[in-house]
């Protein structure tokens, strides 16, 4: 219903928006099509009157399997797409933060990369019991721009930050929310989730979208303090010889 491709499959539930990342063949991995989507579809959604509350969900077994190898490749050669990439990732980071519509995300699978990322983002957070998050950026030698290291140090103890930034560990869903990641582990997070969203737009619509915009703004600042360098930092660690051996490396299996 929005202008976003196919990979992004956006439908009208009355007052809520039920959105899913739609390339289940590859478990929702991020292509070209899916980052730029992203990109477009937080403006839509918060230009969208009719919307008052927003669920996110993944096609399929997996909430997103992070970056698409292919697509990883390509950015590693062509400065023009790794250009407009690290532009999107910023837009899509800010996006999320200022959208005045709450999403509440049913993590139904493994949530990686930019997956976790948008779970970071949301502003509820349901995950299924089998599911868990990583941020595996720096094990394929890059920076997480966009990913957990912007926004976990809010959520957890920077140590723990550190160390699941550092080493790309899985975090499995009773672990993420002991720490604060995810709000709730359920057999049905979809259910849950809309459960809760059909929650929000009951709500009175001013003080749920003020709320939204007061409690952000901490969230925005933080972001904002350090996105700059971040993508900075990523654009340059596509160049490295440690991301084209990985890549190369991980791409190389894949076919096989």
């Amino acid at each position: 219903m929005y202008d976003l491709p196919a990979e992004i499959d956006v439908r009208a539930e009355g007052a809520l928006r039920i959105i899913t990342l739609n390339r289940p063949d590859n478990l929702n991995a991020v292509n070209d099509a899916l980052h730029t989507g992203l990109a477009k579809l937080w403006p839509q959604l918060s230009e969208d009157r009719e919307a008052r509350a927003a669920v996110l969900t993944g096609a399929g077994k997996a909430f997103s399997a992070g970056g698409d190898f292919t697509y990883l490749a390509e950015l590693g050669r062509d400065t023009d797409l790794r250009s407009k990439t690290i532009a999107h990732g910023r837009e899509i980071v800010l996006g999320m933060t200022r959208c005045r519509v709450p999403v509440v995300t049913a993590v139904n699978g493994p949530a990686v990369g930019l997956g976790c990322s948008l779970v970071a983002l949301s502003d509820i957070v349901y995950i299924a019991p089998d599911a868990y998050l990583a941020d595996p950026h720096v094990q394929v030698g890059l920076v997480a721009a966009d990913g957990g290291p912007l926004t976990w140090p809010l959520q957890i103890s920077l140590l723990l930050a550190k160390e699941y930034a550092l080493t790309g560990a899985r975090i499995g869903a009773e672990r993420a929310r002991e720490l604060g990641l995810v709000n709730h582990v359920a057999d049905d997070p979809f259910a849950e989730a809309l459960v809760c969203a059909k929650r929000i737009a009951e709500q009175p619509r001013q003080a749920v979208e003020a709320t939204k915009r007061l409690l952000n703004i901490h969230l925005e600042r933080a972001v904002l303090a350090s996105l700059d360098y971040a993508t900075a930092a990523e654009y340059q660690s596509f160049e490295t010889e440690d991301f084209q051996r990985t890549i190369a490396k991980l791409t190389a299996a894949k076919k096989n």
